[in-house]
């Protein structure tokens, strides 16, 4: 199987049922638990119109995706050895990787969130998203600063 993901490898997602759209299906197949998706469909559609009611926007998708669009990275750092040190080298993330770390951390930050039901945590982490908060953004800014901080080492990405 290649390192890399070909496009013939990616699979297409169909679009969710509500607002056919293929970001909240992601969305919903990474809430899923066991394969309950009837039960993360809930969740996450309880959770989107949640946010745009206390946010007092009309359109619960167009609140899904401005937050998703706060969460989204533009670089991260990997490791690469050269010489006997390793480097985090910063990349530009691109596509299918962005998409994915996008809702790997929206997710997570929703569940380290204690004490409410999933549908609570996934509106209040939109909510925060949406204001340029929350776990998950922060999530983002620390690899952006990490990136950073190692732009030096950019010159060993190529070659």
């Amino acid at each position: 199987m290649p390192r890399k993901k070909t496009k013939s490898l990616v699979r297409d997602i169909q679009p969710d049922r509500i607002y056919q759209n293929e970001m909240v299906s992601r969305l919903i197949n990474r809430v899923m638990l066991n394969g309950k998706k009837q039960l993360a469909e809930r969740l996450v559609y309880t959770g989107m119109q949640t946010a745009a009611n206390k946010l007092k926007v009309d359109n619960p998708l167009e609140v899904f995706e401005k937050a998703m669009a706060n969460v989204q990275p533009h670089m991260e750092t990997r490791s690469r050895r050269v010489g006997g040190a390793n480097y985090q080298i910063p990349f530009e993330v691109k596509g299918q990787r962005q998409k994915h770390l996008t809702m790997m951390w929206f997710v997570q930050a929703a569940r380290a969130r204690k004490g409410m039901s999933m549908a609570d945590r996934i509106a209040q982490e939109l909510q925060d998203a949406y204001n340029g908060q929350g776990a998950a953004v922060k999530k983002r800014e620390d690899t952006h600063k990490m990136a950073e901080a190692n732009r030096a080492f950019a010159h060993f990405a190529r070659g």
